[in-house]
């Protein structure tokens, strides 16, 4: 019951993404709404880690089953993708060096972030 539990708090935030997605009149999917949204509410505390923790753990887990479909669907379109081979290798090295070095940047300066708390925090004690 307990998962079940998790998981409609999680479809309910997706829910909520999707009718976002429909409403607001922004290029962006409704899965990014929906992450936005569940990190909003972790963030918050409107829902507790613990409320979403073992299922989120269990969908991250079967994550990589959910790239089958899309593997097959490339697979089964390379009569079409091969004229483009070239351009679509090399947009996809470079987003991803590029989501590599923001991800590092963003990641180092929130560290930093939570060093500085930690030891102004520390000091006042």
């Amino acid at each position: 019951m307990k998962y079940l539990r998790q998981f409609c708090v999680i479809m309910l935030v997706t829910f909520l993404g999707e009718i976002l997605y429909m409403l607001l009149p922004l290029p962006v999917p409704a899965s990014i709404y929906g992450l936005v949204l569940m990190l909003a509410a972790l963030c918050t505390k409107v829902i507790k880690p613990e409320q979403v923790k073992e299922t989120a753990v269990f969908l991250i887990e079967i994550m990589p089953v959910m790239f089958i479909p899309a593997s097959v669907g490339l697979i089964e379109s390379w009569d079409s993708l091969q004229g483009i081979l070239l351009p679509v290798a090399v947009t996809i090295l470079v987003t991803t060096v590029l989501v590599f070095a923001v991800t590092g940047l963003v990641s180092q300066g929130v560290i930093r972030k939570s060093n500085r708390k930690s030891t102004k925090g520390g000091s006042d004690s």
